[in-house]
């Protein structure tokens, strides 16, 4: 399988994944948003709870360069430890929510 397309799919599955141990708010929806053509992935949530509106990333993935930019990451298992887990190399993830400076001191890619 070509590496564009296993990325795709390592970063499907893990969004997938979470959403199983998501959000405990039943009134509040998990949004699964794949853009396989432009390669953006987010996890949203939306919804009311309690006369209070909930509208949030937690999740935002894009692959670029044959890499996996790690725009965000709202949860607490670390879905760049869960990409390592699935076999994709340090050097192809980037924490891109680290400002490009810093990255070279994560032990992943800089960009």
């Amino acid at each position: 399988m070509e590496k564009l397309e296993k990325y795709r799919n390592y970063v499907q599955q893990v969004m997938r994944e979470y959403t199983q141990i998501g959000s405990t708010k039943n009134e509040i929806e998990q949004q699964l948003i794949f853009d396989t053509v432009n390669d953006h992935y987010q996890l949203m949530y939306v919804g009311w709870k309690n006369r209070r509106r909930y509208h949030g990333c937690v999740l935002h993935l894009d692959i670029k360069d044959n890499k996996i930019w790690i725009q965000h990451d709202g949860t607490e298992i670390g879905v760049a430890d869960e990409l390592v887990k699935l076999g994709v190399p340090k050097e192809d993830i980037v924490l891109a929510f680290h400002e490009p400076l810093v990255r070279q001191y994560t032990g992943f890619a800089v960009g």
